[in-house]
This record gives C-alpha cells, sequence and structure tokens, in this order.
C-alpha cells in the first residue's frame, strides 16, 4: 500500500498530464469520427446504399461528447438538421424521402444485381438488403410535413 501511495505522488506529474492528453485526445478522435460520419450521410443522399440518418446520428453523438459548437452546427444545418431533429422528436420520414429513397435503392440495386455482380450468393445478399432497407423505410412512421410547424431553430434559442 506504501509504496503505490509513493508511487502515485512519484508519478503524479505525468499520470495528470496523461490524463489531460487522453481526454483532448478523445476529444479529437470523436470529432474526426464526427466528421467522417457527416461526410458518409452527405454521400448518402446520393448513394442510396449509404444510409444518412445513421451517419448523422453517429455524427450527433459524437459531436455532442467533443463539441458544443460542431454539435450545434449539425443540430441546425440547413439539410442535416432536419433529419436529426425528426428522429429525436419520432415525427418520421417525409413521404417524398421515402419514395425516392426507395426508388433509388432498388435502381442500383437492380443495376448490381443484373450487371455488376456475377456471383449468385451476392446477387441474394443485395436483394436481401434491399427488401429489409424497403421494409423498414415502410414501417418507418411518414412525416407530414403540412401538419409540422414551421419554426426557426435560431429564433426558438433566442427566445428562451
Amino acid at each position: 500500500m506504501f509504496f503505490l501511495f509513493v508511487s502515485f505522488r512519484v508519478f503524479r506529474g505525468p499520470i495528470l498530464f496523461f490524463m489531460r492528453f487522453s481526454e483532448q485526445f478523445k476529444k479529437w478522435i470523436l470529432i474526426f469520427v464526427g466528421s467522417l460520419s457527416v461526410g458518409l450521410a452527405f454521400a448518402g443522399i446520393f448513394l442510396p446504399l449509404l444510409p444518412t440518418t445513421p451517419f448523422l446520428l453517429l455524427a450527433a453523438a459524437c459531436y455532442i461528447r467533443s463539441s458544443d459548437r460542431f454539435y450545434h452546427w449539425l443540430i441546425y444545418h440547413k439539410w442535416f438538421g432536419s433529419y436529426i431533429r425528426n428522429y429525436r422528436e419520432g415525427r418520421g420520414i417525409p413521404l417524398i424521402t421515402k419514395i425516392t429513397a426507395i426508388m433509388l435503392l432498388w435502381l442500383t440495386i437492380g443495376y448490381s444485381v443484373l450487371f455488376a455482380v456475377s456471383a449468385l450468393f451476392l446477387k441474394f445478399i443485395l436483394i436481401g438488403i434491399a427488401l429489409g432497407v424497403t421494409i423498414h423505410l415502410l414501417k418507418t412512421k411518414t412525416l407530414n410535413l403540412q401538419e409540422t410547424p414551421v419554426s426557426s431553430p435560431i429564433r426558438k434559442s433566442a427566445e428562451d
């Protein structure tokens, strides 16, 4: 016991330095992973095999643990903010987004199955993924844009 006390007293400076360094390192890693997730989410807007919302949720989780500025930017972003806010509040997905996602999903999967992939088991895997995503999208609540109140997040935070 005495040895542990003495060794902590001797190495206290380096231990505290390492603890501060590891917190800073963790913060930068989370910012990096969050930014990478935002990039993948942006690509997911155009590539139906990359899901946009899960990457944005991962980015929000990383940013909330590392940077208030990045988290605020993401939540109130013109394009990405509505994905996260609608998911967090349980509103659902707009009908046009569902239709577009399912249409693009089946177009790209169909092209891959017909022209790009030759292995039969990969074709079945791709079709299974497309079916799973389609079922998930159809089961997800549909957001009615006419009933959704239009409020500016900036005005809302300024009034609070």
